[in-house]
């Protein structure tokens, strides 16, 4: 009962990306990389927001050119694909992801399949919902935990249509799982029908880092400890994990 007393509440690290994205509107020059103040309106912060340490304009600039920059990369994927005839888009660890909400002139020939924590996707279907926005029938939430559920039965729960190819985001995921849950993933995405498309990015390890970028990471890494999520797998780019 305690349970359903309590409100869910969104992931810290979804929070913050969708706050960035908006925090790149607000005060960062055009052309914008990407338009996304949506989640800004579901959070709907406390005034001053953009105060708070973690969203200082000129301390998280490098960090929020390197967010809407890989959500640009992706949204011009899945653009491209559904012109190719993709109708099945899957977003990994999707967030506070809006895409579905700006993006309807795509949606009407995609289905979409956001998957992440099952507390994240009730708290935001919840304020879709109080907002008006709604959630339409082509918009799939799949509800899962990485390390301890299958995600690929929930996907196939959900109607994935394992006989057409499909494009799959997997950013800002990896750096919160361990090598043998990120290793499952590839192996179930290696099953996807031909033509399918993968986007995947994988964060390095601080001493790769520039060092302008070093003590960003260290504050990031502290709040995501004291969140309990803390970031457990890195990668080089020309290192062989698996």
């Amino acid at each position: 009962m305690e349970q359903d007393k309590k409100r869910a509440e969104p992931d810290n690290t979804a929070v913050r990306t969708a706050l960035w994205r908006a925090l790149h509107v607000q005060i960062d020059p055009l052309p914008h990389i990407i338009e996304d103040e949506i989640g800004l309106k579901l959070i709907a912060p406390d005034e001053g927001w953009q105060q708070r340490p973690d969203m200082s304009p000129d301390f998280t600039k490098r960090l929020r050119a390197s967010i809407v920059a890989r959500a640009r990369f992706v949204e011009d994927l899945v653009i491209e694909e559904r012109e190719n005839g993709i109708t099945q888009y899957v977003i990994l660890g999707a967030g506070l992801d809006t895409f579905a909400q700006r993006r309807q002139d795509a949606d009407s020939t995609l289905q979409i399949f956001e998957i992440d924590q099952l507390d994240t996707q009730t708290w935001k279907q919840q304020r879709l919902i109080e907002l008006g926005f709604g959630i339409p029938k082509w918009l799939h939430f799949v509800s899962v935990d990485f390390e301890v559920s299958s995600w690929w039965e929930q996907l196939l729960n959900a109607g994935f249509d394992l006989s057409k190819p499909a494009i799959v985001a997997c950013v800002g995921v990896t750096l919160y799982l361990t090598k043998d849950a990120i290793l499952d993933t590839l192996k179930q995405l290696a099953t996807l029908a031909p033509g399918s498309k993968l986007a995947m990015a994988f964060y390095l390890p601080m001493r790769l880092l520039d060092e302008q970028d070093k003590p960003l990471q260290e504050i990031a890494e502290k709040g995501a400890r004291s969140a309990s999520t803390p970031f457990i797998s890195f990668f080089t780019p020309n290192e062989n994990y698996f």
